[in-house]
């Protein structure tokens, strides 16, 4: 198989070499993203049979695009901090160079995407606290995380008012909102895994209540959520964004076809 790895360098902790040295060992072309690099072009570009990327969340969603458009498979190579994808999907996301199996001898596996207006999503978009928490770490990513964290708390202790939000022209009272592609496992003070993948539905969360929250959940194929201010801080896949509104979310059920490791995975 004829398959082009982009490797995102600054993900996770960094160190790429050795990746990079068994990439080329079993024979996998790679491009290791360089400042100005457009990955998507890349990827749109490639005389590739599947494409692949090694990053966090936030770097994946850009070539998974890509491969809807040219219907080729895609491969997810865990190289990021958190790696939620990876381990939805069954991979080690401790193990990239596992991951690079799928590249080799792999097999398929359709999975559904989520979109917001016309941005595409693997895992979820978060709206309220936890997107703004997201934007003030990427302000302050350049100074000391003992600042970053006092002013993560600050938000949380003094941010106490409903987005002011309406899902569907219904009127939401949440701090924090999260509309997922496919059903995770949730509690109060945590998002968990998801179980599949391919249910070809989103599911709306929205933290409810002050001293005693809990999680309100929907279902469904599209949700409108729209705001008085015209645009939302969001978290998309972990990174900040601005949205505009009404956001539009829906699924594409089995649109996107991805390459995993034969045999059993975690």
């Amino acid at each position: 198989m004829a398959s082009l790895l982009i490797v995102n360098p600054r993900s996770g902790d960094g160190g790429a070499d050795e990746l990079l040295a068994e990439a080329e060992r079993r024979g996998i072309r790679t491009h290791v993203l360089a400042e100005g690099d457009d990955p998507a072009q890349l990827a749109r570009e490639a005389d590739a049979d599947a494409l692949a990327m090694a990053g966090g969340d936030g770097s994946l969603a850009a070539v998974a695009e890509v491969a809807i458009e040219r219907d080729l498979p895609f491969a997810c190579i865990p190289f990021g901090t958190r790696n939620h994808f990876a381990r939805d999907v069954g991979l080690d996301r401790d193990d990239p160079v596992a991951a690079l199996a799928a590249l080799v001898d792999g097999e398929e596996r359709v999975i559904d995407v989520g979109r917001a207006n016309d941005r595409l999503f693997l895992n979820n978009v978060s709206l309220g606290l936890y997107a703004r928490l997201v934007h003030r770490r990427e302000e302050h990513r350049h100074r000391r995380a003992a600042f970053a964290r006092l002013r993560a708390l600050g938000i949380l202790a003094t941010h106490r008012a409903p987005l002011g939000i309406s899902l569907d022209g219904q009127r939401i009272d949440a701090r924090v909102v999260l509309v997922a592609n496919n059903p995770y496992a949730v509690d109060v003070l945590s998002i968990g895994e998801r179980e599949r993948l391919d249910e070809g539905r989103l599911h709306f969360y929205a933290l409810l209540g002050l001293l005693r929250p809990a999680w309100e959940e929907r279902s469904g194929t599209r949700f409108t959520v729209d705001a008085a201010g015209g645009r939302l801080e969001a978290a998309v896949d972990g990174e900040p964004d601005v949205l505009k509104t009404p956001i539009e979310f829906r699924v594409e059920p089995g649109a996107l076809r991805v390459l995993l490791p034969r045999g059993p995975r975690t």
